[in-house]
């Protein structure tokens, strides 16, 4: 049966604002039906790795949580740490990261909780019997202790994943640092040493000091330190850096998959998506590029599989932005046209993976119907 998925876009004809204007689309979408009362709801959102500029900002946050507070509901906006170097590895700095980007109690309206504790070692651990790859999803405790969820995802290009929708927001981001390091753990990269140029980008890029330079200034990839996590694949800019193992990414997506049915299964749970500043990568980051695609609009639904083809659907019916990477790949001269603009983006990716698994694991339908609201 086709899932309800409603949506809106961006124009406010002036006569309310895009906070108010998300309010009326979850309210449509029936988060009302929800019993909130005195209920603890975790808004599950990405606060955007210091000097991203293309996260959710946090007036989208406060919107939310000002509908569930009008339920009756205890909101507040939760992530687990970062596997990788930055400003989101433990806790403290991770707080400190969020405040930086404006996500504090006055500007969202709720208190912010980093799921997985200090240093990313709070955690629930989950049976998954269904589970092909995870048997044993190791999940933020904060984010397992609320009784509701809610997802709030920035809709965008992912380097591993071809997009990071509802599903990689809870499923990957949901994991605590041991959780992440099960889902990546899949392959190790390697790198082309004719077409490295030695910029040592994938190695500030690195959290595991997994990357070295030879003589030659060419870099190589230690696989006894790596994890597998992929951050050197999008922040080389040179195609250097590559996916050994062919099944890697496609693991990653079923690993998704079954940590984000973990994390919904048995409480209610609905999912916000806003497609608008479309990067390419992900908004771990800092140096993200320009918007892939157009602004189109905000959805929500009660079926994270449903919402993530609907978004992708709607992306793949825009044309792509000049001048930007997805517009770069598609000029050179050995470009292969995927149909999608993800896998053009990112062409060692295919979404669709974590959309046929989930709705393989009950999660949801690829089956929508899309409801339009001015």
């Amino acid at each position: 049966m086709a899932s309800k998925v409603y949506f809106t876009d961006f124009r406010t004809y002036g006569k309310e604002s895009l906070p108010h204007k998300l309010q009326r689309l979850i309210r449509a979408a029936g988060i009302g039906d929800i019993e909130m009362n005195k209920q603890f709801v975790a808004i599950k959102i990405h606060f955007g790795e210091p000097g991203n500029l293309s996260y959710l900002r946090p007036q989208y946050a406060r919107a939310v949580a000002e509908v569930v507070k009008e339920q009756g509901g205890l909101p507040f906006l939760t992530d687990c740490n970062t596997l990788y170097r930055g400003k989101r590895k433990n806790a403290l700095d991770h707080l400190e990261a969020a405040a930086e980007n404006g996500f504090n109690p006055a500007t969202t309206g709720c208190q912010i909780l980093i799921a997985d504790g200090l240093k990313g070692t709070d955690e629930v651990l989950i049976d998954l019997p269904d589970g092909e790859y995870v048997k044993q999803a190791k999940v933020g405790r904060a984010l397992m202790d609320a009784d509701i969820l809610i997802s709030l995802n920035h809709f965008k290009g992912h380097e591993a994943t071809g997009f990071g929708g509802a599903l990689k927001n809870i499923g990957m981001g949901g994991g605590s640092r041991a959780g992440k390091m099960e889902q990546h753990n899949s392959g190790k990269p390697q790198v082309n040493q004719k077409k490295c140029v030695g910029c040592h980008g994938c190695e500030r890029a690195c959290g595991q000091d997994a990357v070295a330079f030879g003589p030659d200034g060419k870099a190589r990839i230690l696989e006894d330190k790596c994890v597998g996590c992929g951050r050197c694949l999008g922040a080389c800019n040179f195609d250097a850096v590559y996916n050994a193992n062919g099944h890697a990414n496609e693991i990653l997506d079923y690993k998704i998959a079954e940590y984000a049915a973990a994390i919904c299964r048995g409480r209610p749970h609905f999912h916000i998506s806003l497609i608008v500043d479309v990067s390419p990568q992900c908004d771990c980051h800092a140096e993200n590029d320009a918007p892939i695609l157009p602004n189109i609009g905000m959805l929500a639904s009660f079926d994270p599989v449903a919402l993530d083809e609907a978004c992708a659907d709607l992306c793949n019916a825009q044309q792509p932005l000049p001048g930007t990477l997805l517009w770069d790949a598609m000029a050179r001269p050995d470009f292969t046209d995927h149909r999608d603009h993800f896998t053009n983006t990112a062409p060692v990716t295919d979404w669709h993976f974590t959309q046929i698994h989930a709705e393989k694991l009950g999660l949801g339908s690829r089956e929508y119907e899309l409801i339009r609201l001015k």
